[in-house]
C-alpha cells in the first residue's frame, strides 16, 4: 500500500497524523512537499523589469528560492520526526495542484488537509489548489481538518427553508 501525505505549511501535522493513523504497518508512506514557482518568478520578473539585469546577486527571486529550500528542509525534518516511522520524502517544484495529482497517480491513498476557511465546513474550507486536487485525484482522498473541525451547527440553513412533505 502506498500512502501519499501532502505536506504543506500550516496543515502538515494533520496530514502526517492521518497518514500515521490510516496507513497499515508496512505501508509505503510518501511525504510530498511541493514548492510553487509563482512567487519566485514574480519577484524575479519585477526585479528584471524595474531594476535591470546588472546585478544578479540582488535578484529577490534567488533569495526566495533559497528561503523555500530552507523551509522545505525544516518541514522534512519536522514531518519525519512526527511520523516516527520509515517514510520517503519527495520534493517537487511547479504548479502545486498539478504536481500533487501527478505524484498521486497509482497511490492507494492521498491525505490532504483543508487549508481555507477553518471556521466553517464547505467549499471555502479548501483553497483553489486543494479543491483542484480533491476534484481531480486519480484515487481515494482522505480530507482532514488541520485542527478541530467546526461544530455542525455552523452549517448554514437549507436555501429554501424547512423541507416540506409532498405526499399529502
Amino acid at each position: 500500500m502506498v500512502v501519499i501525505a501532502w505536506i504543506a505549511e500550516g496543515t502538515w501535522p494533520a496530514c502526517v497524523d492521518a497518514a500515521s493513523t490510516h496507513a497499515p504497518e508496512g505501508a509505503d508512506i510518501v511525504l510530498l512537499h511541493v514548492t510553487g514557482h509563482a512567487a519566485e518568478a514574480a519577484a524575479h520578473g519585477a526585479y528584471a523589469g524595474l531594476f535591470g539585469r546588472g546585478h544578479p546577486e540582488r535578484d529577490p527571486g534567488t533569495r526566495l528560492r533559497e528561503l523555500a529550500a530552507e523551509s522545505a528542509r525544516q518541514l522534512r525534518q519536522a514531518a519525519t520526526e512526527r511520523l516516527g516511522r520509515p517514510s520517503t520524502w519527495l520534493e517537487r517544484t511547479g504548479r502545486i495542484e498539478r504536481e500533487v495529482i501527478a505524484v498521486a497517480e497509482g497511490a492507494d491513498l492521498l491525505v490532504v488537509a483543508r487549508d481555507g476557511d477553518r471556521a466553517h465546513p464547505g467549499p471555502r474550507s479548501l483553497s483553489p489548489a486543494t479543491r483542484f486536487v480533491v476534484d481531480h485525484a486519480p484515487g481515494p482522498v482522505l480530507l482532514v481538518w488541520p485542527k478541530t473541525p467546526p461544530d455542525v451547527t455552523s452549517i448554514p440553513p437549507a436555501p429554501y427553508g424547512p423541507a416540506r412533505r409532498t405526499d399529502r
